[in-house]
């Protein structure tokens, strides 16, 4: 469980860091730079789910994007500092028992 959680929390800070470093490229006309090395970090996320023991790419992946949320809003506070209010605690807190249900619910 423990290598699962660290996979999960490394393929979203490589994926919201990367897109943030286009989005500073592209929106925030940062040096271009920016945009490739972003662009670099993406083809990371891309490999690192790889790494699950999961079977089934869709399970990985839609309990990724509940990970991916909860990230997120851990991101815009502590980078863009946005202050989350108590619906983006709520929304992560579902987005949360969501993935835990999806990985270890007992299956056959």
């Amino acid at each position: 469980m423990f290598s699962t959680i660290i996979l999960f929390l490394l393929a979203g800070l490589a994926e919201i860091g990367g897109g943030y470093l286009v989005w500073l490229w592209l929106r925030e006309a940062k040096p271009v730079w920016y945009g490739i090395i972003g662009g670099l970090i993406l083809m990371l996320y891309g490999i690192i789910p790889t790494f699950q023991t999961f079977p089934s790419f869709g399970r990985v992946y839609a309990a990724y994007g509940g990970v991916f949320v909860i990230l997120s809003v851990l991101w815009g506070w502590g980078i863009d500092h946005k202050t989350p209010d108590v619906y983006d605690w709520i929304g992560a807190l579902i987005c949360m028992i969501g993935v835990s249900v999806m990985l270890w619910a007992p299956r056959q």
